[in-house]
């Protein structure tokens, strides 16, 4: 299974499976969720050492032997689970108003209230203070369809909870059935940047990371796995994600930017100018309206690798709309499956959002290698829509509902590791891809948002010769 679906994803990105064999260990269904997670989730992150050992090789080392256990993958797609902050669990993700609310005809709808705004809006629609109960008394007089359209006329997020028929027949579903599950395109012209020796096969890249939540900051975290300098772009004016920032932000510098400022604006241009990687997971059009587009970025810095995640996709009813893994699930019928009754309940893992931020990761590090050999700017794009309908792709697991809600104590202490921090002493899962030449490691702790100063530190490896 994974293999077939590794498979598939070197051929989007017309990479050579002979760049890297992959022994993969494992089955579905390691978590009680019908869905091939882990296959999808070794599968992704297979690829991301097929283009480590292919950048490697670039720079002059040995070809590498890559292992990816599943039981592991399937682990890391909850990592955030796992963290310990001076041997203590942080609070959880989830504010109390986000979840399912009951509405007319007996059905559901989620409502995302993470971030401030997001729950302001819904609470404003249903009429309703930060209270539970009072707020699934009004949701139950609502039509879900126009709470859903309403929630995000507001400038929240919602999801109908649809069955995967009943999602097939929505018109943003064949626009999402019709999109690449990574694009990887070029954009403008720029002379060859060949890569020079170095210790690790990231070393001396520079990554600017302009993301929130998960996936798009799990991609910047995966590519400081193998050496590149990743820094963390935040806003203090921006609600942040918690103790989630610190899960992500291991390997990272961390800086904040207002860009609502004129002085922001040239701070961040400035970075750009010296980065290789720009990823960015802001809605359709709002860094555009900045000077940030692809287009932009690829005019002040040629040769950078641009890469994009949107909810929905570049195209259809839906393009511009908020949206998160957990709405991508209630959506498209997973959550209604993952329920398997009459309320829907979401995945065990967040695997729309890691798989994406691996996909990521995997179009930049295939991106700067065509970069080294042929020049070029280059744009990568995934959506969390498509990456939800390809794990989907993977089939259901029979049986899934006998497999256990944890891995064995000794089995997750092996996959655990430690780093001091300013934040105290963090407990948190290592990477599970398996390198045998340049083994995954962060080299630098998770910093309190804010925490360095927005430059660049000087290149620890020059990235071309």
């Amino acid at each position: 299974m994974p293999r077939r679906a590794l498979r598939e994803l070197l051929e989007l990105a017309a990479v050579d499976p002979a760049e890297g064999e992959v022994a993969f260990a494992g089955s579905d269904p390691v978590f009680p969720t019908p869905y091939r997670v882990a296959t999808a989730g070794a599968a992704s992150l297979g690829a991301v050492g097929v283009a480590a050992s292919a950048i490697w090789m670039l720079r002059g080392g040995r070809r590498q032997d890559i292992g990816v256990g599943l039981r592991a993958a399937a682990a890391a797609m909850r990592s955030n689970r796992y963290l310990r902050i001076d041997g203590k669990p942080p609070a959880g993700p989830w504010d109390p108003l986000s979840g399912f609310y009951p509405v007319r005809e007996g059905r559901w709808v989620n409502l995302h209230c993470n971030f401030p705004q997001h729950r302001a809006a819904a609470m404003s629609v249903l009429g309703c203070n930060a209270a539970r109960e009072a707020a699934e008394r009004a949701s139950r007089g609502w039509d879900g369809a126009a709470l859903e359209d309403a929630v995000h006329a507001a400038g929240g997020c919602a999801g109908l909870a649809r069955s995967a028929a009943e999602w097939a027949l929505h018109p943003h579903a064949a626009s999402v059935a019709a999109q690449p599950l990574l694009e990887l395109r070029r954009i403008g012209e720029a002379p060859p940047e060949p890569l020079g020796e170095a210790p690790r096969p990231l070393s001396g890249v520079r990554v600017l990371d302009l993301t929130r939540v998960l996936a798009g900051p799990t991609c910047a975290r995966t590519l400081a796995e193998h050496g590149a300098d990743a820094l963390k772009v935040s806003a203090a004016h921006l609600a942040d994600s918690g103790a989630m920032e610190t899960d992500t932000g291991l390997g990272k510098l961390s800086a904040r930017i207002d860009l609502r400022a004129a002085a922001g604006v040239d701070a961040l241009r400035t970075l750009l100018a010296g980065a290789d990687v720009f990823s960015q997971s802001y809605r359709p059009g709002a860094l555009a309206a900045r000077g940030f587009s692809a287009q932009d970025a690829a005019r002040l810095r040629p040769g950078i690798v641009y890469v994009t995640l949107s909810a929905w996709g570049g195209a259809g009813p839906w393009r511009a709309r908020r949206g998160f893994d957990s709405i991508v699930q209630t959506v498209s019928g997973m959550a209604l499956a993952q329920g398997d009754g009459d309320k829907p309940k979401l995945m065990p893992v967040s695997a729309i959002d890691y798989v994406s931020g691996y996909l990521m990761a995997f179009g930049a590090m295939v991106a700067l290698a065509r970069r080294a050999r042929e020049g070029g700017s280059w744009e990568v794009r995934v959506s969390l829509a498509r990456t939800g309908r390809w794990i989907v792709e993977r089939g259901l697991e029979p049986g899934w509902r006998g497999a256990p809600a944890e891995l064995p104590a000794p089995e997750l202490a092996g996959l655990m590791a430690e780093t001091s921090s300013p934040l105290g002493r963090i407990g948190h899962l290592g990477p599970v891809l398996r390198l045998s030449e340049t083994a995954p490691r962060w080299t630098r702790p998770p910093v309190p948002l804010g925490t360095h100063p927005a430059e660049w530190p000087t290149r620890s490896s020059p990235p071309s010769a």
